[in-house]
Protein backbone atom coordinates (compact mmCIF):
# COMPACT_ATOMS: atom_id res chain seq x y z
CA UNK A 1 0.00 0.00 0.00
CA UNK A 2 1.09 3.31 -0.56
CA UNK A 3 1.54 5.78 1.69
CA UNK A 4 3.27 8.12 -0.12
CA UNK A 5 0.58 10.64 -0.16
CA UNK A 6 0.89 12.20 2.99
CA UNK A 7 4.44 13.93 3.68
CA UNK A 8 5.00 13.16 7.67
CA UNK A 9 6.49 16.97 8.57
CA UNK A 10 2.67 18.25 7.20
CA UNK A 11 0.74 18.87 9.83
CA UNK A 12 -2.99 17.35 10.01
CA UNK A 13 -6.02 19.40 10.98
CA UNK A 14 -8.61 16.61 11.83
CA UNK A 15 -12.66 17.60 11.06
CA UNK A 16 -14.77 17.16 13.34
CA UNK A 17 -15.74 13.82 12.71
CA UNK A 18 -11.91 12.98 13.46
CA UNK A 19 -12.22 15.03 16.11
CA UNK A 20 -15.14 12.88 17.87
CA UNK A 21 -13.62 9.63 16.92
CA UNK A 22 -10.09 10.83 18.19
CA UNK A 23 -11.80 11.38 21.85
CA UNK A 24 -13.39 8.22 22.20
CA UNK A 25 -10.23 6.15 20.83
CA UNK A 26 -7.80 7.94 22.85
CA UNK A 27 -10.29 7.20 26.04
CA UNK A 28 -10.43 3.50 25.39
CA UNK A 29 -6.44 3.20 24.92
CA UNK A 30 -5.28 5.15 27.67
CA UNK A 31 -7.71 2.59 29.31
CA UNK A 32 -5.63 0.01 28.18
CA UNK A 33 -2.26 1.30 28.66
CA UNK A 34 -0.10 -1.19 30.26
CA UNK A 35 3.54 -0.59 31.72
CA UNK A 36 4.85 -3.27 29.58
CA UNK A 37 7.40 -2.95 27.15
CA UNK A 38 4.83 -4.34 24.36
CA UNK A 39 1.52 -4.04 23.51
CA UNK A 40 -0.47 -5.75 21.70
CA UNK A 41 -3.59 -4.30 19.75
CA UNK A 42 -6.22 -6.27 17.70
CA UNK A 43 -7.53 -4.74 14.27
CA UNK A 44 -9.36 -6.25 11.13
CA UNK A 45 -8.08 -6.77 8.29
CA UNK A 46 -9.51 -5.95 4.68
CA UNK A 47 -11.62 -9.59 4.85
CA UNK A 48 -12.71 -8.21 8.54
CA UNK A 49 -11.00 -11.05 10.08
CA UNK A 50 -8.97 -10.06 13.43
CA UNK A 51 -5.57 -9.86 13.54
CA UNK A 52 -3.24 -9.10 16.40
CA UNK A 53 -0.24 -6.72 16.48
CA UNK A 54 2.79 -6.47 18.80
CA UNK A 55 3.85 -3.00 18.91
CA UNK A 56 6.56 -1.21 21.52
CA UNK A 57 4.66 0.27 24.23
CA UNK A 58 6.33 3.95 23.65
CA UNK A 59 5.09 3.49 19.76
CA UNK A 60 1.59 3.09 21.21
CA UNK A 61 1.82 6.01 23.88
CA UNK A 62 2.98 8.00 20.83
CA UNK A 63 -0.28 7.18 19.34
CA UNK A 64 -2.19 8.13 22.54
CA UNK A 65 -0.72 11.45 22.40
CA UNK A 66 -1.39 12.04 18.69
CA UNK A 67 -5.42 10.92 19.61
CA UNK A 68 -5.60 12.78 22.33
CA UNK A 69 -3.97 16.28 20.66
CA UNK A 70 -6.78 15.58 18.13
CA UNK A 71 -9.87 15.13 20.10
CA UNK A 72 -8.52 18.80 21.47
CA UNK A 73 -9.24 19.90 17.89
CA UNK A 74 -5.40 20.30 17.42
CA UNK A 75 -3.43 19.95 14.45
CA UNK A 76 -1.06 17.32 14.20
CA UNK A 77 2.35 16.65 12.92
CA UNK A 78 5.23 14.04 13.03
CA UNK A 79 8.72 14.62 12.72
CA UNK A 80 11.60 11.97 13.10
CA UNK A 81 15.03 12.87 14.97
CA UNK A 82 18.06 11.30 13.77
CA UNK A 83 20.19 9.67 16.36
CA UNK A 84 23.11 11.84 16.09
CA UNK A 85 22.34 15.56 16.21
CA UNK A 86 24.19 19.07 15.13
CA UNK A 87 24.46 21.68 17.78
CA UNK A 88 21.60 23.53 15.90
CA UNK A 89 19.37 20.99 16.08
CA UNK A 90 20.14 19.76 19.69
CA UNK A 91 19.76 23.23 20.65
CA UNK A 92 16.43 23.77 18.79
CA UNK A 93 15.57 20.47 20.74
CA UNK A 94 16.49 22.24 24.09
CA UNK A 95 14.73 25.35 23.29
CA UNK A 96 18.14 27.17 23.91
CA UNK A 97 20.63 29.20 21.76
CA UNK A 98 22.91 27.42 20.05
CA UNK A 99 25.89 29.47 22.16
CA UNK A 100 24.54 28.32 25.49
CA UNK A 101 24.00 24.48 24.04
CA UNK A 102 27.92 24.63 23.31
CA UNK A 103 28.21 25.50 27.22
CA UNK A 104 26.77 23.26 28.51
CA UNK A 105 28.84 20.78 25.72
CA UNK A 106 32.10 22.30 26.97
CA UNK A 107 31.05 22.43 30.59
CA UNK A 108 30.60 18.56 30.08
CA UNK A 109 27.15 18.45 30.65
CA UNK A 110 25.90 16.68 27.34
CA UNK A 111 28.39 14.42 26.30
CA UNK A 112 29.41 15.04 22.21
CA UNK A 113 32.13 13.87 19.79
CA UNK A 114 33.73 15.60 17.01
CA UNK A 115 33.24 15.18 13.69
CA UNK A 116 36.10 17.12 12.02
CA UNK A 117 35.65 20.44 13.83
CA UNK A 118 31.59 20.06 14.31
CA UNK A 119 30.05 18.44 17.65
CA UNK A 120 27.51 16.00 17.49
CA UNK A 121 25.12 14.92 20.14
CA UNK A 122 23.48 11.93 20.45
CA UNK A 123 19.94 12.96 20.58
CA UNK A 124 19.33 10.44 23.64
CA UNK A 125 21.93 12.42 25.47
CA UNK A 126 19.82 15.40 24.93
CA UNK A 127 16.25 13.59 26.05
CA UNK A 128 18.24 12.48 28.86
CA UNK A 129 19.63 16.08 29.81
CA UNK A 130 16.14 17.75 29.10
CA UNK A 131 14.52 15.35 31.40
CA UNK A 132 17.00 15.49 34.46
CA UNK A 133 16.63 19.86 33.98
CA UNK A 134 12.88 19.46 33.95
CA UNK A 135 13.41 17.15 37.63
CA UNK A 136 16.34 19.57 38.52
CA UNK A 137 13.72 22.51 38.06
CA UNK A 138 10.41 20.98 39.22
CA UNK A 139 12.50 20.45 42.55
CA UNK A 140 13.73 23.82 43.02
CA UNK A 141 9.86 24.91 42.48
CA UNK A 142 8.96 22.66 44.83
CA UNK A 143 11.54 23.65 47.28
CA UNK A 144 10.69 27.52 46.88
CA UNK A 145 6.79 26.59 47.39
CA UNK A 146 7.48 24.98 50.26
CA UNK A 147 9.69 27.85 51.77
CA UNK A 148 6.85 30.68 50.74
CA UNK A 149 4.91 28.39 52.70
CA UNK A 150 6.63 28.23 56.14
CA UNK A 151 7.45 32.04 55.54
CA UNK A 152 3.37 32.65 55.45
CA UNK A 153 3.98 34.38 51.95
CA UNK A 154 0.21 33.46 50.39
CA UNK A 155 0.97 30.27 49.08
CA UNK A 156 -1.20 27.63 50.60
Amino acid sequence: MDYSFHNINDPILPSQNEVALARETSRKLAQNMTTEPIMRLKVQDKEGKEVALDLPASAVRLLLDILENMANGNAVTLSSLQAELTTNQAAELLNVSRPFLIGLLDQGKIPFRKVGTHRRILAEDILAYKQRSYKERKKMMEELTTEAQELNWGYD
